[in-house]
């Protein structure tokens, strides 16, 4: 497990992370989600060791990082794709992680299988895309069989395959009852892959909760039908305290209401319904609204065509 209890960074005037107490558990993928400047990055390499928090804690099974006696055996990360040397090859930057930490060079085979690069495990790492780097900082997260697994943003520069990789890998990790922590800016993919979202702002805590109630309780739901009873349903639907729109192809669009509720009232005022459906806001649409406030950098409208 990944426990933060009341971390606070500070960068002199600047609060980067503020009394952030989170727990992140087995079994699960936890999506950390938040702004550009949020403090997301800041608080992962505090749970790495790479900073000191200004006070309050960040442990790794119990332990801070820097207490770990074989740190790649209980936890990986991939924190900066280009944080390698690049007059290395892919074999020999993974083969001096591996013997600082005691593992045996054929683990530095396996894992570029695990990731597809085994065909490039001799070139320079100055050579490689962006993608085949995001999948070097993959391997070295793997490298030691740890429990709990750590990523920022893992997805940038990868290909539609490479998503999908990154996204059944990480899910099959959680199924063993490991932990994943997972930062990316992708909203869909997040959506997709996550089981639980973590999201701060200006490095306060905003949501720690299931995708699912994180979604359901934080958007607006709408009921959409089609009737050729419809000029006749609207204010039936109306009177009973809903709030309904006409569509430009003449379906409805119902709130306050649930479906069950519009299917009972359109059943009891004889009104056939060819479809009803319910639509809640995505992700995107629920991070955009709860972030809004945290934005550091926040671009105008586009300016309209003479």
């Amino acid at each position: 497990m990944i426990q933060t209890q009341r971390l606070t960074k500070r960068f002199r005037a600047t609060v980067a992370v503020d009394d952030l107490s989170i727990a992140v558990e087995p079994g699960k993928v936890t999506g950390f989600l938040g702004p550009n400047g949020s403090g997301k990055s800041t608080t992962m390499r505090m749970i790495m060791g790479l900073a000191r928090p200004t006070s309050g804690s960040a442990t790794v099974n119990g332990r801070p990082y820097r207490k770990l006696r074989h740190p790649l055996r209980e936890i990986g990360a991939l924190l900066d794709a280009e944080a390698v040397h690049p007059g290395r090859s892919a074999a020999n930057h993974l083969l001096w992680m591996a013997q600082t930490n005691g593992l045996p060079r054929s683990r530095v085979d396996e894992v570029l299988g695990l990731v597809g690069l085994s065909g490039v495990a001799g070139k320079r790492v100055g050579g490689f895309s962006l993608g085949m780097k995001q999948r070097l900082g993959i391997a070295g997260a793997l490298l030691g069989n740890p429990g709990v697994l750590v990523l920022d943003e893992p997805l940038n520069g990868l290909d539609p395959e490479g998503i999908l990789w990154v996204r059944t890998l990480i899910r099959s990790f959680a199924a063993q009852g490991r932990v994943v922590f997972v930062s990316s800016h992708l909203m869909n993919e997040m959506q997709d892959t996550v089981d639980h979202v973590v999201v701060i702002g200006r490095g306060r805590l905003i949501a720690d909760a299931s995708m699912k109630d994180f979604v359901a309780g934080n958007s607006l739901e709408a009921v959409r039908l089609r009737s050729p009873h419809a000029s006749m349903l609207g204010p039936v639907l109306v009177e009973a305290g809903a709030r309904v729109s006409v569509e430009p192809d003449g379906s409805l669009t119902v709130t306050g209401l649930s479906s069950t509720r519009v299917g009972d009232l359109a059943l009891a005022a004889g009104a056939a319904l060819h479809e009803l459906w319910t639509r809640t806001e995505s992700l995107e649409s629920v991070f955009m609204k709860l972030t809004r406030q945290s934005l550091d950098y926040q671009a105008s409208p586009a300016p309209a065509r003479a």
